[in-house]
């Protein structure tokens, strides 16, 4: 899996994404820093790149508007604030989110990410 790790993220989750194999670039190391989200997905889409967010308004209607468009993405994956801390402590489990489903194909998708413990 090929990720974009938003910037409303530390850049320690994407290192302790690439620390369970999964390879993950900030916005920051595209040097896209206060881009537009349009921009961070057009660049996701030009890399082959998944976008991780929870800017579940704006990146949910960018991928919509995308594919109407006849335009293919590598995929949104949506982590809730309301499930996920950006915090140090709540990076583990929403690494264990995404390792979840590292093997799924996310072309075209948006995913809302759950938590493993979810029932």
């Amino acid at each position: 899996m090929k990720l974009v790790v938003d910037e409303m993220y530390p850049p320690a989750l994407a290192e302790a994404l690439k620390a369970v194999g999964i390879d993950a670039v900030t916005v920051a190391d595209l040097r896209l820093g206060g881009s537009s989200d349009v921009e961070i997905i057009g660049a996701a889409v030009a890399s082959g790149r998944a976008v991780l967010t929870e800017n579940v308004a704006d990146f949910a209607r960018i991928a919509a508007d995308h594919s109407t468009a006849g335009h293919r993405h590598s995929g949104v994956l949506i982590a809730l604030s309301s499930r996920f801390s950006r915090r140090p402590a709540g990076i583990p489990r929403l690494i264990a989110a995404i390792d979840a489903i590292a093997n799924e194909q996310l072309g075209d998708r948006v995913v809302y990410l759950g938590r493993r413990d979810d029932g």
